[in-house]
């Protein structure tokens, strides 16, 4: 067998992906605009490790993350190591063992990739382009509250043409099950109902448990609690738990503080929404593009997770999956992300000293270029568009340079002295 025939057994693993420049661009883009967002509110960046000891991640996990993670042998250290499945948790032993004098809030971002085992049949992906925040150290619904803004304000920020946030509150629910006496198997079977909002299995499921009507009431009310702010009335009516009418009060603090910042217009309730991570342990919210299925953000609150590292305090946050957002809104990404190059630089054979001049001249001033030599200007294409803002053709005298802006096909001819200090504009300096 010939070793360079290329093979037509896969070259990387299922549920991870080469993303090549059209693409890379859009991404590199999405990562940008959000940790301007996230600049721009007050979050410094943290860069966690890709390993970590598996003993120490899994203190941070639930158990749905517990069974997705991706874990081998250590030579060196004989233990076993694990590739994260969610940066929260690591942001959490951050912050508990390596900010133990860090003053309260602290305001922490960051842009990662997870990997994530899933079942071969599933088709998803294992690995997960992620970017978030975590306000750790402010328990109020104001924090709740200041992450839901900052989450709609990314979206808009995206020019995501319709988005709304979805919120739940996932100690309204345990409020709703604290007094069942059920195994676990019948709690499960339960909230698979819930997830799929399927009132008919739900009821039937009811019937044959040893419920109060009371009880059954509760839970037959929960994939009805969906809307705006008269969810919270209906569920107010139906619960009689001390718990869940908390979670209850608590939600109408939040919503109050999203009136104030006149966000509430993208807000709807879920009150029997159970998805979500086993961490949380109150507020949690989804964001969703209108006509992509998947959620594109999560977040939520989180108070006791920093105390399993051992640092007790509350916590709040979200993170974008920027594949997610990638194939939601792919053509309004293709005209936001601009090509990384701003020229290329043609010169004939005989001015190549010329033209190697003139970029260093161009980096120097913030502008990326490249050079070729060529006797001709390459045709321009969209192959070209996509990779370049200009094209600029030096003649063979090496005085006069001809610029084509690749956007509108608009030219001029200039020297190399108007070209460096005029041509190109400021936007394109960094």
């Amino acid at each position: 067998m010939n070793l360079y025939e290329p093979s037509h057994e896969p070259m990387i693993p299922k549920g991870v992906k080469d993303f090549l420049p059209t693409n890379a661009v859009k991404i590199e883009s999405l990562r940008q605009t959000l940790q301007q967002v996230f600049r721009l509110w007050g979050f410094q960046p943290v860069i966690p490790p890709s390993l970590e000891f598996l003993s120490v991640l899994e203190r941070g996990l639930g158990n749905d993350l517990r069974d997705r993670t991706l874990r081998f042998d250590d030579r060196q250290s004989g233990q076993l190591l694990a590739f994260a499945p969610d940066v929260t948790p690591q942001i959490a032993r951050i912050f508990a063992t390596r900010m133990t004098q860090a003053e309260l809030p602290q305001r922490l971002s960051y842009s990662c990739r997870v990997l994530r085992h899933t079942e071969e049949q599933a088709g998803k992906d294992r690995e997960i382009f992620q970017s978030g925040v975590e306000l750790i150290g402010d328990p109020s619904p104001r924090a709740d509250a200041e992450m839901i803004t900052m989450a709609l304000e990314c979206l808009d920020r995206l020019q995501a043409p319709e988005f709304t946030i979805d919120i739940g509150q996932v100690e309204f629910y345990r409020g709703v099950l604290e007094g069942l006496d059920l195994a676990l198997p019948q709690v499960r079977a339960i909230e698979q109902a819930l997830l799929h909002k399927d009132s008919s299995s739900l009821r039937q499921l009811l019937q044959q448990l040893p419920l109060s009507d009371g009880q059954c009431e509760e839970l037959m009310a929960l994939p009805r609690l969906f809307g705006g702010r008269e969810v919270l009335d209906q569920a107010s009516a139906v619960v009689t738990n001390e718990r869940s009418k908390q979670a209850l009060d608590d939600l109408h603090q939040v919503l109050h503080m999203l009136e104030l910042y006149q966000v509430d217009q993208h807000i709807t309730l879920d009150l029997g929404e159970l998805r979500g991570l086993d961490y949380y342990t109150g507020v949690t919210f989804q964001g969703f593009l209108t006509g992509f299925g998947q959620a594109v953000c999560l977040g939520g609150r989180y108070d006791h997770l920093t105390e399993r590292y051992g640092r007790a305090a509350a916590a709040t946050g979200f993170a974008f999956n920027l594949l997610h957002l990638l194939f939601a809104m792919p053509d309004i990404l293709g005209q936001q992300a601009q090509p990384l190059t701003d020229v290329l630089l043609c010169a004939p054979p005989c001015q190549d000293s010329a033209m190697q001049r003139l970029a260093r001249q161009l980096r120097g001033q913030g502008y990326s270029a490249c050079t070729l030599l060529t006797e001709q200007a390459p045709p321009c294409d969209n192959s070209l568009r996509r990779q370049y803002r200009y094209l600029a053709h030096m003649a063979d005298d090496g005085h006069q340079i001809n610029l084509l802006c690749l956007a509108d096909g608009s030219s001029q001819n200039l020297s190399g002295t108007e070209l460096t200090r005029q041509a190109l504009g400021d936007t394109a300096k960094p």
